[in-house]
């Protein structure tokens, strides 16, 4: 049982890792459509979860939202849009508080205030990702190499955090959140990072050898917290997964969760690096 769990896992893994290299790599446009299906999926895992602890968030109306801005972000990430289309996502934001007026749900401000959640933790850090291939917004430039980077180092740190964890950890990184994770794991997995950082500065060069060194300490410290807060999610309303979409692994939410946190920290830095 155990062996067809590994197996299991492993392979949806791998599904998963070629599925996303091989949109980065191949077209901005395929990257797109493959995030906007996992904002759609994450947004649905959340407020599925939600309502198991009892909140009415309102699933169209968020979905509605999520879809625009993600949308709206990508073509203008892409220059196809000028960025003054944004602003269409504040007339989104004002529709879910008149949508709530026609629900008649006893506690209509937790249900916006959730389905606002919805679409700060899962719609805006998978929209911003679009923006990593071309952060100076040089109409036609698309450096996948940014992603793939970040990619990389999320994915190394949570695998050598796993591996060294199981292997020697010992003392609990935040037992009342997550009681299998440990320090040496998270040390484990911080090392892996930036001698991985390291490694990818010789080949995506399109960034400085320090440049990487600062993303991986970011997503050593934000992947984390994306790992912590997720599990104190999920623990606070009892559930195990936040989905079942990807065998082996759960939800969505569980697969991204440090991509999640350390995105809008990583794309900060490289705005402020272009």
């Amino acid at each position: 049982m155990v062996v067809s769990n590994l197996a299991t896992r492993t392979l949806t893994g791998v599904v998963l890792v070629v599925l996303v290299i091989g949109a980065t790599i191949t077209d901005q446009h395929l990257f797109a459509l493959l995030f906007m299906v996992f904002t759609i999926v994450g947004l649905w895992e959340l407020y599925t979860l939600v309502e198991k602890a009892g909140i009415n968030p309102n699933k169209p109306a968020g979905l509605l939202a999520g879809i625009v801005l993600f949308i709206t972000n990508a073509l203008v990430a892409m220059n196809m849009m000028n960025i003054e289309w944004l602003l269409i996502n504040f007339v989104c934001v004002f529709l879910i508080f008149l949508f709530e007026l026609y629900r008649n749900d006893p506690n209509p401000f937790t249900n916006i205030a959730f389905t606002f959640f919805g679409l700060l933790y899962v719609a805006v850090p998978f929209s911003i990702l679009n923006y990593f291939p071309n952060p100076a917004f040089i109409p036609g430039v698309y450096h996948s190499s940014l992603l793939l980077g970040f990619f990389f180092l999320v994915w190394i740190n949570d695998t050598g955090a796993f591996l060294i964890g199981s292997a020697i950890g010992k003392h609990r990184l935040f037992e009342r959140v997550s009681p299998k994770k440990t320090w040496e794991g998270a040390i484990g997995g911080a090392v892996f990072a930036l001698i991985s950082a390291f490694i990818i500065s010789h080949y995506y060069v399109h960034l400085s050898t320090k440049d990487w060194f600062i993303i991986a300490l970011i997503v050593i410290v934000f992947g984390t917290y994306g790992d912590l807060f997720e599990s104190m999610f999920k623990r606070s309303i009892d559930a195990k997964d936040s989905g079942t979409i990807l065998p082996g692994h759960g939800g969505v939410l569980d697969r991204f969760d440090g991509v999640l946190m350390a995105a809008p920290f990583v794309f900060v830095y490289l705005l402020m690096s272009y």
